[in-house]
């Protein structure tokens, strides 16, 4: 990128849009990078997950003095992650407090995920989710759940205690509409309790090109040409129609009653949004979804090549008659969406459950070695 391109990423914010970096590890936090990053790329927040963390954790040196000290203590893994992930995450919340402070509280999130392996259970997860929150210290922490069945019923609660979540995982509208219900309850609760309101923030994380990857391999079996021509097209449908919705609910004298009591709408967060396809655009699943109150989680690479070529323009609301026409084209074709989706869910959970696992077992070999050099 030559020194007179403008860079695009800029321009997002404009548009209402926060763009949020999808990665974390120590050497970043330690070099100087991450800093440089939010500078260079007008970053807003990061985001972190399990699959994240045991790539930097596996595939790094980066924590063996940590790991060391750890061992000499007789941590075992669980205590190793947490305190190392939990130090990560500190970091990385010092460093966006002067966006959260300069935003009041609107922005500079960072965000760290409850262990997947309690996604089906509503009081282990709320029970994590307070530790942690109280483990990290920070007010720009946002605690990630899952929006399962199970996790939403906890992340109202969470909302009521006053705790920021990242609500992950979400792929279905009928699915995220549960979740800003909770998250409406929750408020409504605190506002009962005489809690304030004014410094609760929520994100729902809906995923993105997951589902082009789904619904894409159903309309191959399908094979006709105008399946095929259907391609690529299910998940931008799917997030505007998503997007539809959030206007809706956080419209209206139900919302009106609590933002008088100074809440903030619960914006939809982009997830997944690295172009699977070598076919499409590199930056596909950023361009076609900015507009106002929303945030897009993004990966390094893919930040790198919207800087580059990317175009901000306001586009999450434009051609929402076209994806309604989409899906019902959909259904004629003998796609289930429902059933796609909620498949989605249920290997995005067991995706992170397996990295949970697999991390523990790097953990877990690097406090072994590290202790017998000892």
């Amino acid at each position: 990128m030559s020194d007179n391109h403008r860079n695009p990423l800029h321009d997002l914010h404009g548009q209402g849009q926060s763009v949020w970096l999808d990665y974390i590890r120590r050497e970043i936090l330690e070099n100087g990078e991450l800093q440089e990053m939010i500078a260079r790329y007008d970053l807003r927040g990061v985001t972190s997950n399990p699959t994240i963390f045991e790539e930097a954790i596996g595939k790094s040196d980066d924590y063996d003095a940590a790991f060391q000290e750890l061992a000499a203590e007789g941590s075992d893994a669980d205590k190793a992650y947490e305190r190392v992930a939990v130090q990560d995450i500190q970091r990385a919340c010092d460093l966006f407090r002067p966006i959260y402070e300069a935003a009041d509280g609107h922005d500079g999130f960072v965000s760290l995920e409850v262990s997947p392996e309690l996604a089906h259970s509503t009081e282990a997860t709320l029970e994590e989710a307070r530790r942690l929150w109280q483990a990290v210290g920070r007010p720009n922490l946002m605690v990630k759940v899952p929006g399962t069945a199970d996790s939403v019923p906890a992340f109202e609660q969470l909302t009521a205690d006053g705790i920021n979540v990242n609500v992950t995982l979400l792929f279905s509208i009928s699915g995220y509409e549960a979740v800003m219900e909770a998250y409406l309850r929750g408020l409504e609760k605190r506002a009962e309790a005489g809690g304030d309101l004014g410094h609760v923030a929520s994100v729902a994380s809906f995923f993105v090109s997951r589902v082009d990857s789904a619904v894409d391999a159903q309309l191959e079996k399908v094979g006709t040409e105008r399946a095929k021509g259907m391609m690529g097209k299910a998940a931008i449908a799917n997030a505007k129609l998503a997007y539809q919705r959030f206007t809706e609910v956080f419209s209206g004298e139900r919302w009106e009653r609590l933002r008088g009591r100074g809440a903030r709408v619960q914006r939809p967060l982009w997830a997944s949004t690295s172009t699977k396809n070598p076919a499409f655009r590199d930056v596909l699943y950023v361009e076609e979804l900015i507009g106002p109150h929303t945030v897009n989680t993004i990966p390094l690479a893919t930040i790198k090549a919207f800087a580059d070529h990317g175009v901000a323009r306001r586009t999450v609301d434009s051609g929402v008659d076209e994806a309604r026409r989409f899906f019902d084209e959909l259904r004629e074709v003998g796609v289930d969406l429902d059933a796609v989706t909620g498949q989605l869910q249920a290997e995005g959970v067991e995706k992170f459950s397996k990295s949970w696992r697999g991390m523990m077992e790097v953990v877990g070999e690097k406090l072994s070695r590290v202790a017998a050099k000892a």
